[in-house]
């Protein structure tokens, strides 16, 4: 009897952007000739795409990396790797704590993973066995700031047919906030050459997709460093504008500081481009902004928010907060809640500060304590999460657009989608309707989206 092909089972925590990373490693994969698991403990290469952006995530890593051990004791020709920001940042800790892990791959390195798979499989063969001294990695980082990325494959070439697709435009940061790790993870800002950033759109428009989102740590921060000269990134969005059978783009995140009159205005007026932005503001202190090194005050903050406001109907705008940065005094946390009253969000992704080996913060004195983060950041939630659902509640009665996307994982007997403001409807309908645009009305509204029905 013929036997079965290799299969591969990706576990990822983490942004857009590891998501988009580990498409690009599952279809690597797929190219090597495996197939996708359902699980790892029925897959023979198990690939965990880690986050490194707080303590929270790498704890989970070492706690699943835990439960692999076992695993591999049972199934010693599994081959287990760990990739992504904590892999670049943490490969030493990684080798100490599981000797077991057969390879490392960096976030400037997925491309490498084939290579990385044989000499694994190669070194099992020989009798290697998995040690310290066998596992193999691959954690190069670009070290010229604006290098130029050209080895990101046209996905859309490989990628099965699918109404929704992240598409990378630009790598790295530049802007060193003194929280975050990011540019030791994911190194220098580079952009993808605009070119081909809307030939692997047109790629995707033909093979069904309808709704791309771009990506990048600062995503319009994109074309500076451009080798053919910059491309600033309200044209790019014009471009893809044009792209045939394209109904709907999105991008994350922007940053304050870069955000043009002259983008605000595209946004307003390309029908292609969702009325939602996630602009991070992190805090609501002009001090604590400085010495994050974000590079606007509050004011400028708002300055942006009002423009979007009076110049995109009907937007919605999201952004992060974070509680509990170093030296953050009681006053300094209540001036981030009075701005959150009256700024009025959509919704907030919010956390409290972790401290973050390599960082500037790290290092700082008057660390608030850890009991304080969580009592301040309870506070928040439960001010942002009234005015999430007092906002979603004013919409009720509206009809609006939803891409729908299928059966609702949490109630199967209706389908579910996304409005243009981000916003999710589940509702009475059947398959037929999976990947149209329709009219939904909104009958009843929670915090996580609302309740609806097709409009007539």
């Amino acid at each position: 009897m013929p036997e079965h092909p290799p299969t591969f089972h990706i576990t990822t925590w983490g942004c857009q952007m590891n998501e988009e990373d580990s498409e690009q490693m599952a279809l690597s994969m797929e190219q090597m000739g495996y197939e996708r698991a359902p699980n790892a403990e029925s897959a023979d290469v198990v690939l965990l795409n880690t986050c490194s952006v707080r303590r929270k995530p790498e704890e989970k890593v070492y706690s699943r990396l835990g439960e692999l051990r076992e695993l591999k004791q049972q199934r010693p020709e599994l081959i287990v790797g760990v990739c992504g920001c904590m892999a670049q940042v943490e490969s030493a800790g990684i080798r100490r704590r599981a000797p077991f892990v057969d390879l490392i791959l960096g976030t400037g390195n997925v491309g490498a993973l084939p290579a990385l798979i044989r000499s694994a499989r190669e070194r099992r063969a020989a009798g290697g066995g998995a040690s310290v001294e066998h596992a193999v990695a691959a954690l190069e980082l670009p070290a010229r700031k604006g290098a130029v990325v050209t080895d990101v494959p046209l996905r859309s070439l490989a990628r099965r047919p699918k109404l929704k697709a992240f598409v990378p435009i630009m790598y790295g940061c530049d802007k060193f906030c003194t929280f975050c790790i990011v540019p030791n993870t994911r190194g220098r800002e580079r952009s993808r050459p605009a070119d081909e950033i809307v030939g692997e759109a047109e790629g995707l428009a033909r093979a069904g997709t309808r709704e791309v989102t771009l990506l990048g740590q600062t995503v319009n921060s994109y074309g500076k460093n451009l080798a053919d000269g910059r491309v600033p990134f309200a044209r790019l969005l014009e471009r893809l504008d044009a792209v045939r059978g394209l109904r709907r783009i999105r991008f994350t995140s922007p940053y304050a500081r870069d955000f043009t009159d002259e983008l605000v205005e595209t946004i307003a007026r390309l029908g292609t481009v969702c009325e939602h932005v996630h602009l991070p503001l992190q805090v609501a202190d002009d001090d604590l902004l400085r010495r994050m090194r974000r590079g606007y005050t509050v004011a400028e903050y708002a300055r942006v928010l009002e423009k979007l406001r009076s110049s995109v109907p009907g937007i919605a705008v999201t952004t992060d907060l974070m509680l509990g940065f170093p030296g953050e005094t009681d006053e300094q946390f209540r001036n981030t809640l009075r701005f959150v009253e009256e700024a009025r969000f959509d919704a907030a992704f919010m956390f409290a500060y972790s401290m973050r080996p390599g960082t500037r913060a790290a290092e700082m004195a008057n660390q608030v304590p850890h009991e304080v983060k969580i009592a301040r950041l309870r506070e928040l939630i439960e001010l942002q999460n009234g005015i999430t659902v007092a906002r979603n509640r004013a919409l009720v009665g509206a009809e609006l657009e939803v891409l729908v996307e299928g059966r609702s994982p949490r109630d199967p007997t209706r389908m579910t989608g996304l409005t243009r403001t981000f916003k999710t409807v589940n509702f009475a309908a059947d398959d037929r309707h999976t990947g149209k645009l329709v009219a939904v009305r909104l009958v009843e509204a929670h915090l996580t989206g609302f309740t609806g029905e097709l409009a007539r």
